[in-house]
Formats: structure tokens, C-alpha cells, sequence
């Protein structure tokens, strides 16, 4: 009597197609498909381009001034209103609401995948850094 067991190339190749094929379920789920569109509409929008390129640059200097010990309060002031500013944007807010509600379900697909691995797997998937 014998027992057949998966090699290890072919679990590794069966793990690699489960992955895939998550990654095109994930494309397809309602949650990924609302991000995209808002993401694209954020894209189009030329007022929401333009405070967008304007916070990155307060965000810059913010950054540099803070880095040389040089930031004070009222540097992180002009950033929080210009972060503000951005956020108030319709097309900006709905893309924010999108954005969050898609990494709730990644967050919680995450879990489903971690449980068996004893390990948090978006986390040592997704690199060396945690911002």
C-alpha cells in the first residue's frame, strides 16, 4: 500500500497558482473594483492634481525642516490645512473611504491566510518596513 505526496515543486507550484488566483478574485471583488474608479477619478480631476502637488510640496518642506531641527508648530500647522484641504475634496474624500475599506477587507483576507502559518503574512509579504 502506498501514500502519494505532493513533491515540494509541486506545493510550491500549487501555492503559486492559489496565489494568483487570490490576486485575480481580488481584482474582481467589489471593494478593489470602487477603489480603482475612485482612484481613476482622482487621476482626472485637475483641482484634486493640483492640491495633491501641493501638499507633497508643504509635506517636503515639512519633512526637510523637521529633519534639520528647524520645524516649529506653525510648519505643521500650514501641513494639517493643507492635508485638510486635500481630504475635503469630494473626489478625494470618496478615493480615502475607498482606499480604507479595500485595505479592511485586504487586512481581513490577511488574517484567513495567516491562521495556518502562525504568522502574520501580509506583513513579512509586504517587505522590510513598517511606516
Amino acid at each position: 500500500m502506498s501514500v502519494e505526496t505532493d513533491s515540494p515543486a509541486d506545493s510550491d507550484q500549487t501555492a503559486e497558482e492559489l496565489a494568483q488566483k487570490l490576486g485575480e478574485a481580488i481584482t474582481e471583488m467589489p471593494a478593489y473594483q470602487t477603489f480603482q474608479e475612485k482612484k481613476e477619478a482622482v487621476e482626472a480631476d485637475e483641482t484634486a492634481q493640483e492640491q495633491i502637488e501641493e501638499f507633497e510640496q508643504i509635506r517636503e518642506e515639512y519633512m526637510m525642516a523637521r529633519q534639520t531641527g528647524q520645524a516649529d508648530q506653525e510648519d505643521l500647522r500650514q501641513l494639517q490645512e493643507a492635508q485638510e484641504k486635500l481630504h475635503s475634496i469630494p473626489v478625494m474624500s470618496e478615493f480615502l473611504q475607498a482606499q480604507n475599506d479595500l485595505e479592511l477587507r485586504l487586512q481581513a483576507l490577511n488574517e484567513h491566510v495567516s491562521d495556518p502559518l502562525a504568522v502574520d503574512f501580509g506583513e513579512k509579504a509586504g517587505g522590510c518596513c513598517n511606516d
